[in-house]
């Protein structure tokens, strides 16, 4: 009864009795009626971006090789993709991270080899589907499928997501199965308060202090299963586990609040806080384990038989079984390598940069630089190919101007929709201040990006204005929406030869470096 969609009750007479004020508080502004036109406006959005995602993907290489890191990660889905799912060379180094992501690369090598085209289709893949995901949850979030439209043409017009969708890197799937387990978390959030308004409409919201139970939550479910394929390409997921286990509880206990329930915070412990804990830890250890299911079946794996080779004695973790052990201390040696990765204080890293200079983009990366007669024919002597991972600057720019009103609409607004995108945003950039020592690289910030477009899109929907408030407030909104549109659209436009490695003058590589930490 309670998983019914909520609807008004029939009265006598068969007319639609109204909502309650309670109930209309719970449901909030109903998603847009236009739904066949959202989803049409979706699939054309994201195919235009899968076409500019995968447009001469196989380029650029170094003389048939991966570029910049890619090097590890294709290397290393290739060892994958011959021993049927798990790396074995312990000769090769840098094997530090799970094996979801390099898997997933090895797909890409399965069809089409090991090429450009083959190690990048998997990430191609992903950004294609970020933008999917970004266009639903705007306009879930704005209940506006127009500003989902502007949402989508942000995010294939990034820089960072437009290169990262084209590497054979983890960072690209970092961002999708973080992305995805928030646009969960929002159904979740919407399928809860419509099970809570049945209750108050029904009339038994108050037969318990704590509220109803809610039922089995799918959503909820699905949540944990994405932050767990997180987990399972980067340990950094773990933040995202965190932050949205936490999110999904807060939300919670707003909806019992919002529903009338006497004691809000005791029904969210009682009746909510375990299936969470469920989802967002147990579900996605579950995932992190599974994605090691064929390192756990062979005999060459990196590290399978650690624990016997070392001679480690058991001590009190005898009842575990020695491939968890094994798994136990090989992490626990990754764990030691991503400490000690400090920056060296003579010979840093050339593009290493630190957090507080992601937000805005202010150190990107370059992957791959050519010139002279290695990148003739730009219709002069002086000739460059590079690619350069940089943020598109009219999206970038406005990251601290976003938090901030963002902030601010959270705090003083109780504006949840800023409140979600924030902690899906800060989860990203807060846990790296906590070792500033370490090296850290711009690429880091990809699963940002996302959270500013959506951010951005918020702030847009707020200066277009409601339908109803009049054709000169609307019409000045629109003037403004669509110029700042076209400004990201043509912004990406001018840095396209440098992300994706066109031939160019050196002149126009030099009038590409806007700002000299760009350089």
């Amino acid at each position: 009864m309670i998983a019914t969609l909520t609807r008004s009750k029939p009265d006598q007479t068969g007319s639609r009795q109204p909502p309650s004020d309670r109930e209309a508080t719970l449901l909030g502004k109903p998603m847009p009626a236009d739904r066949v036109r959202g989803w049409v406006v979706t699939l054309v959005l994201t195919a235009i971006g899968g076409l500019v995602r995968f447009q001469n993907l196989g380029f650029p290489t170094d003389k048939g090789t991966p570029v910049f890191d890619e090097k590890y990660y294709a290397g290393q889905a290739w060892q994958i993709l011959r021993n049927g799912g798990y790396e074995d060379n312990a000769g090769y180094e840098y094997i530090v991270h799970p094996p979801l992501a390099k898997q997933l690369i090895a797909t890409g090598e399965w069809l089409f080899g090991y090429d450009g085209w083959g190690w990048r289709f998997a990430s191609a893949i992903a950004g294609t589907l970020i933008i999917l995901l970004t266009i639903r949850i705007a306009r879930r979030l704005t209940r506006s499928t127009l500003l989902g439209g502007i949402a989508g043409i942000l995010v294939v017009c990034d820089g960072v997501l437009h290169l990262q969708s084209r590497m054979a890197m983890l960072d690209i799937f970092i961002a999708l199965f973080v992305l995805a387990a928030f646009a969960c978390l929002l159904a979740d959030r919407d399928q809860v308060r419509s099970r809570l308004a049945t209750a108050v409409r029904e009339g038994w919201i108050g037969e318990s202090r704590f509220g109803p139970r809610l039922g089995f939550r799918w959503w909820r479910f699905a949540a944990g299963l994405m932050v767990g394929l997180s987990f399972a390409v980067k340990w950094s997921g773990l933040y995202h586990m965190a932050a949205f286990g936490l999110l999904c509880v807060a939300l919670d206990v707003a909806a019992r609040r919002a529903a009338g329930v006497r004691r809000p915070w005791a029904g969210t412990l009682i009746r909510d806080v375990a299936p969470a804990l469920w989802a967002f830890v147990g579900l996605a250890f579950l995932i992190y384990l599974g994605s090691w299911w064929a390192w756990f079946a062979s005999e060459t794996g990196t590290d399978r038989h650690y624990v016997e080779i070392a001679n480690i004695a058991p001590g009190i973790f005898g009842w575990i079984p020695p491939a968890l052990r094994s798994l136990g201390d090989y992490s626990m040696n990754v764990l030691h390598f991503h400490e000690t990765l400090l920056t060296p204080k003579n010979e840093p890293h050339p593009w290493e940069s630190k957090p507080w200079t992601w937000p805005m983009g202010l150190r990107p990366m370059l992957y791959y630089y050519e010139s002279g007669e290695a990148a003739a024919g730009c219709g002069g002597a002086d000739c460059v190919r590079a690619t350069m991972l940089i943020g598109t600057p009219a999206l970038w720019w406005l990251a601290l101007p976003m938090l901030g009103w963002g902030l601010w609409r959270w705090f003083f607004h109780a504006d949840w929709r800023y409140a979600t995108v924030l902690v899906g945003y800060l989860a990203g950039l807060l846990p790296w201040f906590l070792n500033l020592d370490r090296q850290m690289y711009y690429f880091y910030a990809t699963s940002l990006a996302p959270f500013l477009i959506l951010g951005l899109t918020l702030a847009l929907g707020q200066i277009l204005g409601h339908a109803n408030r009049g054709f000169e407030r609307r019409g000045t909104g629109l003037v403004v929406v669509a110029l700042y549109t076209g400004l990201v659209v043509a912004n990406f436009a001018w840095l396209w030869p440098v992300l994706n490695g066109d031939t160019i003058t050196n002149a126009h590589w030099q009038a590409e470096l806007w700002l000299p930490s760009w350089r």
